[in-house]
């Protein structure tokens, strides 16, 4: 399976944090949070958010961007509501690095400045700031599995009561 990396850049909401985590369990993404944190990873809101899956995760903790940078090689795709491009509009190749903001914040205006295209952003209307992240994180990691053709995960349920004809 291809591997596909998700990382928050000091992500304040445990709650978004839990649910990223939970859409990184499902999928196989690795998750990679970049300190500061805006609460501990003990919190009960992002354990509940996460709900059983948090043995699942391949999780990586990093002391800040710099220590993210140096242990990391890429290719980084920036999701901001400042891109450019749109983030169907690139391909994701395997090993590909999504990278989010703060909540409150977004991703540093210089790293985006330097790294013009790898700066993608999901359509939205003029005039509104953003969506929430766990959603922009949903969306990103779904449009590169997409683009894998959903390598390795199950694209068929199963009812519990009855059976399929």
């Amino acid at each position: 399976m291809p591997v596909l990396n998700i990382v928050l850049v000091e992500p304040q909401i445990p709650e978004n944090t839990g649910n990223i985590a939970r859409t990184c369990a499902v999928t196989g993404a690795r998750l990679h949070l970049v300190r500061p944190l805006g609460f501990e990873v003990t919190d009960k809101h992002l354990k509940r958010a996460g709900l059983d899956y948090w043995h699942l995760l391949d999780i990586t903790y990093y002391d800040d961007l710099a220590d993210f940078f140096a242990k990391n090689s890429g290719p980084f795709f920036y999701f901001t509501s400042k891109g450019r491009h749109r983030h169907t509009d690139v391909t994701y190749p395997d090993g590909s690095y999504l990278v989010f903001g703060r909540e409150d914040a977004g991703l540093p205006e210089r790293l985006l400045f330097e790294n013009p295209d790898h700066c993608v952003r999901m359509p939205m209307r003029k005039g509104v700031r953003c969506l929430n992240l766990s959603n922009s994180v949903a969306i990103g990691v779904y449009e590169a599995l997409r683009q894998w053709d959903f390598a390795d995960l199950e694209s068929q349920g199963q009812l519990t009561k009855y059976e399929w004809k």
